[in-house]
């Protein structure tokens, strides 16, 4: 047990209050966030393009900044990654967090300040604790250790102050020195980027030691769990950490992957999830449990919620949270202190609660399937596995999925690629019931799948294992947080996947 564990944990405890304060008085909270990203940028090269000076309030905010893309912004962040400063913030950045959320060739560079790791991320992450050790007062979280699945990081050949890396790289280098102290394993081996050989050393450094916690995205967890238990003869992750009682998880939805969980861990812990992007650290969970993750108002992130159909518009019209509707979907746009303004993060979210604000990250702007007006979303798919593999013994550990479009002679249909745990006795019964819950979950879908007038049923494939990991190889994408993607209008992913198999079957 750390030394430090119980003065952390009793300065844990006592930030409620201020978690209540902004929690109670969210629009205050964000309105306060504007003033100062307004008023700390107002000499920056962007903040005197729009004459942020001028700008006193939300409205005339909204007036003068256009929404911006990634590429609006990427001529000002690669000057910035060339040494000039003062151009979107007005401290100096030295860091970046690369995002590959997705399989694109083209990575994002997003900019870190001091202010966006203090105020924002760490701010956040301690937050989070807080609000744990409100729901769990007898916790022994920090008696043990938190095992960190973090990414790489490298030097910026453009210049040789920046950095850039996997934003859990970037945080875990920016720790203050004590935190390296509650957490396991070596820096030197969370900051590995060949995931094969990282898994490796994960396992042999982490066995003996004392994990409370768990941070990390699902599939590497459970590569690294059955690679303990091979290791140690161990039938569940309970024998080698009994002390194992939360796991923190965020970036892909849970669901899918909470029995193998449950099996693998042998025992009932907490689970959390957290909605920390490379953009920001957004909201999480108040306590396991929850429908939706509280959102944080007062972490240096102005929010405006724009509604889908609004989308691809020159002027897209925005709202703010006196105006948010429950389980409508809402692209997220955000101001930071790290110097994006007003900024389409791609996410789409929707509301759980409007008092206090709770949210679930229902899918991506440009990750769905509507070849044929179904307007299928994530959210939906992720239900509608859950709900087939529920009804038929099935264990799923990845999927994606994109349309057949209308030939000559045929309708269209959804092609998913699925990668079983435990494939289903009766795959057409599995495929019966995915398309059942889909029906009762998208009222589009189901009445484009009406008497197969414009969808006929599913056509799904058995992957073998290690699919779309050999896939991902391929494409010099293994590791860290990048993933194939779930949905797509395109059949870019579908059709390499499958070639890919064609080829090892021959």
């Amino acid at each position: 047990m750390s030394l430090l564990s119980p003065a952390i944990s009793s300065l844990a405890r006592m930030r409620q209050w201020r978690i209540e304060g902004w929690k109670t008085n969210p629009a205050d909270a964000q309105r306060e966030v504007l003033q100062d990203l307004v008023t700390s940028a107002q000499y920056t090269e962007f903040g005197r393009k729009y004459n942020f000076h001028e700008l006193f309030n939300i409205r005339s905010f909204k007036q003068s900044v256009p929404v911006h893309e990634y590429n609006d912004l990427k001529p000002y962040i690669e000057r910035i990654m060339q040494g000039e400063q003062n151009i979107l913030w007005n401290t100096p950045v030295y860091w970046f967090a690369k995002s590959s959320g997705t399989t694109s060739d083209k990575s994002k560079f997003i900019p870190i300040s001091e202010e966006s790791l203090e105020d924002c991320h760490f701010k956040a992450a301690k937050d989070v604790l807080t609000m744990y050790y409100q729901f769990n007062p007898e916790s022994a979280l920090l008696t043990g250790k938190g095992l960190v699945l973090g990414g790489s990081h490298n030097i910026n050949p453009m210049n040789n102050d920046a950095q850039y890396g996997d934003l859990s790289a970037v945080l875990l280098q920016n720790t203050p020195f004590w935190g390296h102290w509650l957490r396991t394993p070596d820096l030197s081996i969370a900051l590995m980027d060949e995931w094969e050989s990282k898994i490796e050393k994960l396992a042999a450094s982490t066995i003996h030691e004392n994990v409370t916690s768990i941070s990390g995205v699902p599939t590497w967890t459970l590569v690294l769990f059955r690679r303990i238990l091979e290791i140690t003869g161990k039938s569940t992750m309970a024998e080698v950490w009994p002390s194992l009682e939360l796991y923190m998880h965020g970036g892909v939805s849970f669901t899918p992957y909470r029995e193998q969980f449950r099996k693998l861990i042998g025992k009932d812990i907490h689970y959390l999830e957290m909605y920390n992007a490379s953009e920001g650290f957004f909201a999480a969970q108040e306590k396991p449990g929850d429908d939706g993750m509280l959102l944080f108002t007062d972490h240096g992130i102005f929010m405006e919620f724009m509604p889908v159909s609004e989308y691809g518009k020159k002027f897209p019209n925005t709202i703010g949270l006196q105006d948010v509707e429950l389980n409508k979907n809402y692209a997220l746009i955000i101001s930071t202190n790290g110097g994006l303004w007003r900024y389409l993060l791609g996410d789409t979210i929707s509301f759980t609660s409007l008092s206090p604000y709770r949210i679930k990250v229902s899918g991506r702007l440009k990750h769905y399937m509507n070849a044929f007006g179904e307007e299928v979303i994530v959210d939906n798919t992720d239900k509608a596995i859950t709900k087939a593999c529920e009804k038929t013994g099935a264990v799923v550990n990845d999927y994606t999925a994109a349309p057949v479009y209308f030939s000559s002679d045929s309708n269209g249909a959804h092609e998913w690629l699925i990668e079983f745990e435990q494939e289903p006795a009766d795959l057409d019964a599995f495929i019966y019931e995915l398309d059942a819950a889909l029906k009762s979950i998208n009222s589009d879908y189901e009445a484009k799948r009406h008497k197969n007038m414009a969808l006929r049923s599913p056509i799904v494939h058995a992957m073998p294992k290690g699919s779309f990991k050999e896939w991902l190889r391929s494409k010099g994408k293994l590791g860290g947080q990048h993933k194939v993607p779930r949905l797509s209008n395109e059949r870019e992913y579908v059709d390499a996947i499958l070639a890919m198999k064609e080829i090892a079957a021959r």
